[in-house]
């Protein structure tokens, strides 16, 4: 997720890459991110809090209380944005170990990668509208951004976060039901990638309700019908449902375990 961030803030020159200092472990790592995006690197965690404008943490939620040792917080003229995309770590953590900086909590997706994401934004008590407009800024070159209360974090873990799992299952079940149908894979396949992903751009552009497209191809006595009856009776809508729910209450339950 951090190097799909970093590769489109220089693709978009929101970033020169001799602006971004990125701490990373393995020297082949080092090598491969100087080369490719022109960053500078460092294997020292302490030299990025000489960030001006903001220090990502993009590490597993476990070495947080390691890494944030490490960096020997202390007073300086001023303060970056933390901005953490650590799953299950809340803002009062956050906070507390970095008492004297603005932080804010973002929770992006994978699709970010293609800049596709989706990524919900909370904010600390410390953060000012130009450090939330830096963070829309940073998150918006990877896709769409919402801002959102803490409290809806979950949430958001349980539906954006996880559902690109879900959809990728859908996808492959469409291709399956092809196949059963007596379509060549690699046909079914391509047809049902294309049908999610022409379904969602239809959506989005035209702003049409989900209820009002699926009346729209669904005529009286026809196959679509046919087949929304058999979702219907599966009970697709609440297993769908289901899935953000459990997702949700695990994120609750992994937040309340770090």
């Amino acid at each position: 997720m951090a190097e799909a961030i970093l590769s489109r803030l220089v693709q978009q020159g929101i970033y020169q890459g001799s602006e971004v200092l990125v701490s990373e472990p393995e020297p082949k790592r080092r090598e491969f991110l100087e080369q490719t995006y022109g960053v500078q690197v460092t294997s020292d965690n302490p030299n990025t809090l000489t960030a001006t404008e903001a220090l990502l943490l993009a590490i597993k939620p476990q070495v947080f209380d390691t890494v944030v040792n490490q960096l020997e917080i202390k007073s300086q003229p001023s303060y970056p944005l933390i901005i953490s995309i650590l799953a299950g770590v809340p803002l009062s953590r956050l906070q507390a170990a970095f008492p004297v900086y603005p932080v804010v909590r973002v929770m992006p997706n994978t699709p970010a990668t293609v800049g596709a994401g989706m990524s919900a934004i909370s904010s600390g008590q410390t953060v000012e509208p130009h450090h939330l407009s830096l963070a829309t800024s940073i998150f918006t070159a990877v896709g769409e951004v919402v801002t959102v209360p803490e409290s809806l974090m979950d949430g958001v873990t349980g539906l954006s976060g996880s559902g690109p799992a879900f959809v990728a299952i859908m996808i492959e079940a469409l291709a399956d039901g092809g196949v059963a149908a007596g379509l060549p894979r690699t046909i079914a396949a391509k047809l049902a990638l294309q049908t999610v992903l022409g379904t969602a751009q239809l959506m989005q552009t035209t702003n049409i309700h989900p209820a009002q497209l699926k009346d729209q191809v669904t005529s009286p006595g026809g196959t679509t019908i046919a087949g929304v009856a058999q979702l219907e009776q599966r009970r697709f809508r609440s297993a769908i449902i289901e899935a953000v729910k459990a997702a949700y209450l695990r994120s609750q339950e992994l937040g309340h375990k770090l």
